[in-house]
Formats: structure tokens, C-alpha cells, sequence
């Protein structure tokens, strides 16, 4: 394989997995709005994605096809979710973060000095987390999804029993 046939291809892949994982947030939003009890989670790939939680295949097929009218129609913002793990990575990596800031000058002699130590590592958590959400958001937005569909659509649905999830629906998607 040529390498620009493998660059086409990279990009193809990258491309679905961002616009499978629109469609995924866009889908969590929906539900969430018609069904408020329902705690479900999401995972997307290039071939489409999985929603995981006690919902009706109906009910999650209604979702799945307002959510592409929705986000067709743009309603761009459908695309980002406040519980992604994307946010989660960056709130980690930034905390992580401050608290090797604040280790690297760790040098406590005594009580006092570790007590103002441990304010530092405090204050630059907090501020690792305050600015980790919009951030979260604003990678969704930017790098991890795609709202322009660009023709994606649901070719199947297969759904199976799962011991902790409930249901576990397989969502395939074409485009």
C-alpha cells in the first residue's frame, strides 16, 4: 500500500469514528431529554457505536434518527457532552499535571511548610479542574467529533443482554 492510500485511509477511518461519535452524543442528548431516568454510556469506532443501558432498541432507534435529523438541521452543539471521556482525560492530565507542579518543589522540613505545600497542590487542582471542563468541551468540539454528518446513516441496530450494563445495543453506521 502506497503511503497516500494509507494517509486516505487513516483519514477515512479518523473521520467516521468523529462523526459516529456526534451522532453518539447527539443521541445521549435525546434520550436524556424524552427518557430523564435512564443512565446510559456511550462508545464510538469507526463502524459505529455502542449505547449501553436499559433502553428499547424502538426507543434508541427513535433517538438515533432524531439526533441525525437534529444534527442535519444544525444543531451543532448536539455533538459535544458534558460526561465524555474526553473530559475526563483532560481533567486527569491536568491534575496530574498540577500535582507534579507542585511535587517537583516539594521540600517540606516541617509541619508548616508541608500544610503550605499541600495548599499549593490544593489550589492547582482546583485550578486544573476549573478550566478542564471547557477545555473537555472545547476538544470535543475542535478534535473528537464531527457534526457535519456528511451523509452518516444507521444501518443496523443488534442489541444483547449484558450482567452490569442492562442492554448493550450495537449501533452500525454507513457514510
Amino acid at each position: 500500500m502506497k503511503f497516500s492510500e494509507l494517509q486516505h485511509s487513516l483519514k477515512n477511518f479518523i473521520s467516521l469514528v468523529r462523526r459516529n461519535h456526534a451522532l453518539e452524543h447527539a443521541t445521549l442528548h435525546v434520550i436524556e431529554k424524552n427518557h430523564p431516568q435512564l443512565r446510559l454510556a456511550g462508545h464510538s469506532d469507526a463502524e459505529g457505536l455502542h449505547i449501553m443501558g436499559d433502553i428499547s432498541t424502538r426507543d434508541l432507534y427513535v433517538a438515533l434518527e432524531e439526533a441525525l435529523q437534529r444534527l442535519h438541521a444544525g444543531e451543532h452543539h448536539l455533538a459535544v457532552h458534558p460526561n465524555c471521556g474526553t473530559n475526563l482525560v483532560i481533567s486527569g492530565g491536568l491534575a496530574a499535571l498540577a500535582g507534579a507542579l507542585a511535587i517537583r518543589r516539594a521540600k517540606a522540613k516541617n509541619l508548616w511548610e508541608w500544610l503550605d505545600q499541600w495548599a499549593l497542590v490544593v489550589l492547582l487542582g482546583v485550578i486544573a479542574l476549573s478550566v478542564a471542563q471547557p477545555l473537555g468541551m472545547m476538544a470535543q468540539e475542535k478534535v473528537t467529533t464531527d457534526s457535519e454528518l456528511q451523509g452518516l446513516k444507521v444501518s443496523s441496530i443488534v442489541s444483547r443482554d449484558h450482567p452490569l450494563f442492562g442492554k448493550i445495543h450495537r449501533v452500525k453506521t454507513r457514510g
